[in-house]
């Protein structure tokens, strides 16, 4: 049985890390004494009701692409690196317990308090009593994409279209498209798709909320409400037995990744800019937010700021900014690859047989990362077109540089 007893601050020895996520917050959960974040830098933030950080626990080696309040006490964390984490309800520096079997990432989570049910790139559900105690379960035609837990058992909806119920594998519903956000009704499931709109499936048949055009990519629901973020930033919050939309959240017009209610009533949100948003979900009005990102320096080339757009999810300019998925770029230029003190190199990058100047950053991305530099973590993304490379390397070079 995974349940996590209520431990007080006795496991809080690591560093406090008060500042936020350093790139988009991708995974959120919230249970009885606090919040769970998880991001693309890495890390899993914990935090106050009141949305203070506690603490960041930077222990997974790749993005956290989801997480858990576990029922009775505890987060459970899993992300690109396979593996799911299981957290005390406070946090730790590192995880209670370990469950690793998925062959590729985990992206999807839930429990019903007695067991863990994951969900993966793999096309595997899988259902932990504890570490090596799993049962195996496919069915999925491709990555495992959303999981609840219901009433009648376990939920999954997949980039296949379909939803299917667990253990057995019936299949539920059939959208023929990919089903991105799962959330448990009293009698039965909300389904989140990719073309906007979210399927309520009840006992007495499947009823529709048009709640935009764009995919869904996060939901939560309490007491009759139904929250559901879209790549377009907003969050849509409705009577989901009404079938009424009562209020739109407006954001900052960038794609909200992770939604959660607090036992209060409290709606968070996390998304594409770094923040964590606390919400009144009945009048609209936001309650708090973390620190955004620093803006960038004045006098930096305007064109190169626009492609550097695309890495700033995962480097910082700076050595003192919070840590982020890659290493900072301070003094790039003339740096030997893999150098920064501190930084969890792939092994590739952990030689330092490159040094890093406009000849060697200009092959990185012409050729992409995994041609030049096989082997390592960083997302692929090459620049073909030769001004937008100039424009980079002439803001890097002075963006980097030390003042």
């Amino acid at each position: 049985m995974i349940r996590r007893a209520v431990l007080a601050a006795l496991l809080l020895a690591g560093p406090a890390f008060a500042q936020g996520h350093g790139g988009p917050v991708r995974a959120l959960a919230v249970g009885p004494l606090g919040a769970a974040s998880g991001g693309l830098d890495q890390a899993v933030i914990f935090w106050s009701p009141q949305g203070q950080a506690r603490l960041a626990a930077r222990w997974h080696r790749g993005a956290v692409e989801a997480l858990l309040a576990i029922p009775g006490g505890g987060f459970a964390s899993a992300g690109e690196d396979g593996r799911i984490a299981i957290w005390p309800p406070t946090g730790a520096p590192a995880p209670d317990a370990v469950l690793e079997g998925h062959e590729g990432p985990v992206s999807a989570l839930a429990s019903d308090g007695t067991v863990v049910a994951s969900g993966g790139f793999d096309g595997t559900v899988r259902l932990w009593r504890g570490p090596g105690d799993a049962d195996v379960l496919r069915g999925h035609q491709g990555p495992v994409t959303a999981l609840a837990a219901t009433p009648r058992g376990f939920v999954s909806g997949g980039q296949d279209g379909t939803l299917r119920l667990w253990p057995g594998g019936e299949v539920l519903a059939e959208f023929g498209l990919p089903v991105t956000a799962l959330a448990a009704l009293p009698e039965g499931v909300a389904a989140g798709l990719s073309d906007g709109s979210v399927r309520l499936l009840e006992a007495g048949g499947t009823r529709e909320l048009a709640i935009g055009t764009r995919p869904i990519i996060a939901m939560a629901i309490r007491a009759g409400l139904l929250a559901a973020g879209g790549v377009g930033g907003e969050v849509a919050i409705w009577d989901w037995n009404a079938a009424r939309l009562l209020r739109v959240l407006e954001g900052p017009g960038l794609p909200v990744w992770s939604l959660g209610f607090a036992p209060d009533g409290t709606l968070w949100t996390g998304g594409a800019d770094a923040v964590l948003r606390r919400w009144n979900p009945l009048t609209g009005r936001p309650i708090s937010e973390t620190p955004a990102a620093a803006p960038l320096p004045e006098g930096l080339d305007p064109e190169g700021a626009r492609v550097w757009r695309y890495c700033q999810a995962c480097h910082a300019l700076r050595a003192d900014a919070p840590p982020m998925a890659g290493p900072h770029l301070q003094n790039l230029f003339g740096r030997r690859m893999g150098s920064v003190p501190g930084y969890d190199y792939s092994e590739r990058l952990a030689r330092g047989d490159i040094i890093w100047d406009e000849n060697t950053v200009a092959e990185l991305f012409t050729q992409g990362p995994d041609l030049f530099t096989p082997g390592t973590r960083m997302p692929v993304q090459r620049l073909s077109d030769p001004d937008d490379m100039a424009a980079l390397i002439r803001f890097l070079r002075r963006a980097t540089a030390t003042p």
